[in-house]
């Protein structure tokens, strides 16, 4: 073999290398972008289209490098670099990226990751066998290189395939797992069981609740975002325990039913509706479909249970219940409820409330925590903890020890004397407007929003962007808002409401935002995180 040879074999098989690599790491992003999406091939979609993904910068050069190096077959070296340039670039902008949820490799995730590994180990080993048959080893990883490169290129059909694929296999696992779940709930006939649901505000509902609850009972919460029907029968079969007294299910939804299924699963004695709002309305379409959904819960309530709703919300406040007892609570001042929160207060320790209940029943708290949105919580968390037996000093002790949940409204004070607001977990109306409401009580410096805006609203989302934007205007000094997606939205808001153009500030990614605070940040500002930029979310 001549020095020209080793050196064309050298390069076929170092751009092979290099394709495989971004190949299977493209793979790795598929997976968490399916995982993020519940494995649901309709939701995967809309991230993709809702992204860019497939029409992004670096794909597009993977195509056109794919297909230049079809045609210059005969200049091996030349398009070997040129498969081997794309696909290093490839790997470094994936290994760059940074994940908001990161993969988690579990038993599924593994069957799907190795069903896509034998099917694009099968379209190189075709490709090689049709297009290499009697050429040299070096034409043969050539060819292995580019048909790497385009299934690099088409990796989410081949993460679609692989789904489909696995249907039947997932179907009778998740049936097997969802009849042991069911058996072990059945063995515990005097397990509480208590569901929380709502637009937002379920999951810090559901930690207020476990906290208070385990003054009492030695209690269980669905762990994480555990809040759909896989979640809770993974949580029962790895977690629940025979001494278990009281379990919190978390009972998420992103279309009608999901909370239903949820229920025919668990069972459950009592429940909690935080709030319905316009949350997921690509999935939902309508404002009325996610008061169904949610109410799902309430109808699966029997005649001897409680369901806790938030009449603070249009849509709860006119849905009747008429199979269990209903418990109606207002932090806004609701006539029509039951439960009344006033006497709210905030200072440098947190914050004191009044919960007065029917038959002159009232408690004095105080918490940690900050913000309308966390009361509100806290009282619906009380309410039922009531309805449970627990006494109300154990209920003052623990609504005092509570602490904040991560990204969820949570005060920080950093050394050089500039105070987070931290509610980067997930934005939407009603919590965005409270999370401005307590930095604008902060009169210390200058008054500094962080925000990309608010995402799946559906066809309202530019419309409440825009009042986000003149919230924002009443509220901040300053506005840092980061991607395109709902930037003109939030500006025109903020103008509209008196903000000067030099007060909004346009970046294009959070690590820019952040280079910019530190050129704008003294000692006794306060900034407010208001909303990730969430990886199905571009």
């Amino acid at each position: 073999m001549d020095y020209s040879s080793v050196f064309q074999l050298s390069c076929s098989a170092i751009a092979l290398i290099a394709a495989l690599a971004d190949m299977f790491m493209e793979f790795r992003r598929d997976l968490t972008m399916l995982q993020q999406n519940s494995y649901r091939v309709d939701r995967y979609k809309r991230w993709l289209k809702s992204s860019g993904d497939t029409t992004s910068v670096i794909r597009l050069l993977s195509v056109a490098v794919a297909l230049a190096a079809v045609s210059m077959l005969s200049v091996p070296i030349v398009s070997s670099s040129l498969v081997f340039l794309i696909s290093i670039i490839g790997v470094i902008k994936l290994t760059g990226m940074r994940y908001k949820k990161p993969l988690v490799m579990t038993r599924r995730a593994w069957r799907i990751y190795g069903v896509m590994t034998v099917i694009s180990l099968l379209i190189i080993a075709i490709s090689c066998l049709l297009f290499g048959r009697g050429g040299t080893t070096s034409q043969i990883l050539y060819i292995a290189a580019i048909s790497s490169l385009a299934i690099y290129c088409a990796s989410h059909m081949v993460a679609i395939v692989s789904l489909w694929l696995l249907t039947p296999v997932e179907q009778a696992i998740n049936s097997r797992y969802r009849r042991e779940a069911e058996q072990i709930l059945a063995s515990m006939p005097g397990l509480k069981i208590v569901g929380i649901t709502g637009s937002y505000g379920k999951t810090s509902t559901k930690h207020y609740l476990y906290r208070i609850l385990s003054e009492k009972y030695d209690t269980l919460m669905t762990p994480g975002n555990f809040n759909t029907t896989l979640g809770v029968i993974r949580t029962v079969r790895e977690h629940l325990k025979p001494y278990n007294e009281v379990f919190i299910v978390e009972m998420g939804a992103k279309q009608t039913d999901d909370i239903a299924d949820i229920c025919r699963l668990v069972n459950p004695q009592a429940g909690i509706i935080t709030a319905v709002g316009p949350q997921h309305l690509e999935s939902f379409k309508t404002i009325e479909n996610v008061q169904a959904t949610k109410f799902e819960l309430a109808d699966a309530i029997p005649s001897d249970g409680l369901v806790v709703v938030n009449n603070d919300f249009e849509h709860i406040a006119n849905r009747k219940v008429l199979n269990t007892d209903v418990a109606r609570y207002s932090v806004a001042g609701n006539q029509d409820a039951g439960w009344h929160v006033t006497d709210i207060t905030y200072n440098s320790d947190g914050t004191r409330f009044t919960l007065n209940g029917p038959d002159g029943y009232s408690i004095s708290l105080h918490t940690r925590l900050v913000g309308e949105c966390n009361v509100s919580n806290l009282a619906a968390a009380v309410i039922m903890a009531r309805h449970l037996g627990v006494d109300d000093d154990k209920i003052r002790y623990a609504v005092e020890q509570i602490e904040q949940v991560e990204h969820r409204l949570n005060l920080k004070r950093t050394p050089t004397g500039i105070t987070i607001i931290d509610d980067a977990y997930n934005s939407n109306p009603m919590g965005s407007a409270m999370a401005l409401d307590v930095l604008s009580g902060m009169t210390g410096g200058k008054r500094i929003v962080v925000t990309p805006g608010m995402v799946e609203l559906g066809e309202k989302q530019y419309e409440l962007n825009a009042a986000f934007g003149e919230k924002i205007a009443q509220s901040a000094d300053i506005a840092i808002i980061v991607n395109r997606a709902n930037r003109d939205a939030i500006v025109e808001g903020a103008l509209h409401g008196g903000m000067n153009d030099s007060s909004l500030h346009k970046v294009e990614s959070f690590a820019e935002a952040q280079a910019l605070l530190a050129t704008l940040l003294t000692p006794g500002d306060t900034v407010l995180y208001e909303n990730d930029l969430p990886d199905t979310f571009k």
